[in-house]
């Protein structure tokens, strides 16, 4: 009873923020990115919340923890410092200030300004609809995992309540609502996690920190975790890798500093950032890393090892009804921000960048507001289906997330930097850097064991193409050269 209490008080306050929101979304601008006003604390949450999801504590720590033991943290550590505080550095400022300067709202558009092609942002938008369908449903996925061992409700139900959260105040209020949503989030998920740690380091099976540690580093030992196997080095980095540059890449996430409201604003940001995704990721993992103190082989079902039932099974184990309660709205915190991040950017690029764009270029702003939310439903539906199959979190979300990255991140990075890329180098990186996803995956029948070195490789490889391309591109010379100078454009800051 009390776990739906406290469940039935976050649903309550996710509608009402919806509904506030709902007021002030008077335009598709502020629908999208709201009034480009935001402060470090919100902004910061924001991008932490949108980072991790019930991937990260169902999928990534379960199985991480489990395959790495102790040496999991270190995904953490890169996730706070390379995905958080590098990324902050590197990227906010130049994108807050080109996005603001040129009216840019998607990161279509920013292909499209940067390289003078309408085509390449068609493309884009395909991309990012297609490819971050999957990447939702594995959100829809893990959270359904833990509703079913803790609550007991049936998956379909859990992943529809899911749906019906993130629908309600995302499709009423939008950017703004969201803003809102993600900050009282991440201070229930920065509890929740600090809680979580607590009481299964307090476990039996655990028996506190330094008898737990201790217990641990014996048991690394003698599956050769203790040091770190040769053969382990490459996935781990792999990981390491993936989730912390790859998030770079991600549309949703560098949607966040589009709205930062100035250079004070990030600097703080970057702080506050570094210092949430440290405590998130690093006791989502620790947390994992404690798996083989609860189990001696990885729970099954239907007769197969399931890495995604880990988490869900220690938490039952460990914690009191009431503070299981609070992780459970940890990780459904997580998600809905999450989901809402991936919703809002694919479809609002979706209207924009491909209805409006190629099929109906004369369509007035309220009508393509209105489109924007009915996709928004459209595109939580079709990820609930996804999910209803019950695939692998970890394939579902490292497929998407290493192809979206693999196309995006170094045509993105070095378009920002460069000023000799060229439209041939920024096609050749994308073209290349997803073709090398899909074909992997493919040849690896989604092989999620393999998929971080994938995403790795699709990463590297883009880097690759767009360098070549670029070289090409001046060898060829005409459209294929061509770039565009006002994007370096220096000038005073100009509100969209």
């Amino acid at each position: 009873m009390t776990v739906w209490v406290i469940l039935g008080i976050y649903v309550a306050v996710m509608i009402v923020i919806g509904v506030m929101g709902a007021r002030k979304v008077n335009s598709l601008t502020s629908f999208v990115v709201g009034s480009r006003s935001a402060g470090p604390w919100m902004s910061a949450f924001a991008y932490g919340t949108t980072y991790f999801s019930a991937v990260l504590f169902i999928g990534y720590a379960g199985r991480s923890g489990w395959d790495f033991g102790l040496w999991a943290v270190l995904i953490g550590l890169g996730n706070a410092v390379f995905g958080a505080w590098l990324a902050w550095k590197v990227l906010a400022d130049r994108t807050r200030e080109v996005t603001r300067r040129l009216k840019i709202k998607t990161m279509p558009q920013m292909f499209e300004k940067r390289f003078i092609s309408k085509p390449m942002k068609i493309f884009a938008a395909i991309v990012i609809f297609i490819f971050m369908t999957p990447y939702s449903a594995s959100v829809y996925s893990g959270l359904s995992y833990l509703c079913e061992s803790v609550l007991h409700i049936d998956y379909a139900a859990a992943m529809l309540a899911i749906a019906l959260i993130s629908a309600v105040y995302l499709v009423l209020g939008g950017y703004l609502a969201s803003l809102k949503a993600d900050f009282i989030q991440g201070i229930v998920m920065i509890f929740g996690i600090l809680a979580m740690i607590f009481f299964v380091f307090r476990a039996e099976e655990v028996g506190g920190l330094s008898q737990g540690l201790s217990n641990l580093s014996e048991i690394m030992r003698e599956h050769e975790l203790m040091p770190l196997a040769g053969s382990n080095v490459l996935p781990l980095v792999s990981l390491i890798i993936l989730t912390s540059f790859g998030s770079w890449g991600l549309p949703q996430m560098i949607h966040k500093f589009y709205g930062v409201a100035d250079r004070g604003a990030i600097k703080r940001g970057t702080v506050i950032s570094t210092i949430f995704c440290g405590i998130i990721s690093c006791g989502a993992y620790l947390v994992g890393a404690l798996s083989r103190l609860f189990f001696t082989d990885i729970p099954e079902l239907a007769g197969k090892a399931n890495y995604d039932l880990i988490i869900p099974q220690m938490l039952i184990k460990s914690l009191p009804t009431v503070l299981l309660a609070v992780v459970l709205v940890l990780v459904l915190s997580a998600s809905v921000s999450t989901l809402s991040g991936i919703t809002l950017t694919s479809c609002s690029t979706l209207s924009m960048d491909l209805i409006v764009s190629v099929f109906r270029p004369n369509m007035d702003k309220k009508k393509t507001l209105t489109i924007t939310r009915v996709l928004c439903l459209l595109f939580i539906l079709f990820s609930f289906v996804i999910a209803y199959f019950k695939l692998p979190i970890l394939m579902l979300m490292s497929f998407s997330w290493g192809s979206v990255a693999g196309a995006f991140l170094a045509p993105y990075l070095l378009g920002l930097y460069w000023k000799k890329m060229n439209r041939f180098g920024a096609w050749s990186g994308m073209l290349g850097g997803l073709g090398v996803s899909v074909v992997l995956a493919l040849v690896s029948n989604f092989d999620a064991g393999k998929s971080a070195v994938f995403g790795v490789t699709a990463i590297a490889s883009s880097f690759v193409f767009c360098f070549v391309g670029t070289l090409v591109g001046r060898a060829i010379g005409g459209k294929s050269a061509q770039t565009n100078d006002a994007f370096f454009a220096v000038s005073d800051e100009v509100q969209a």
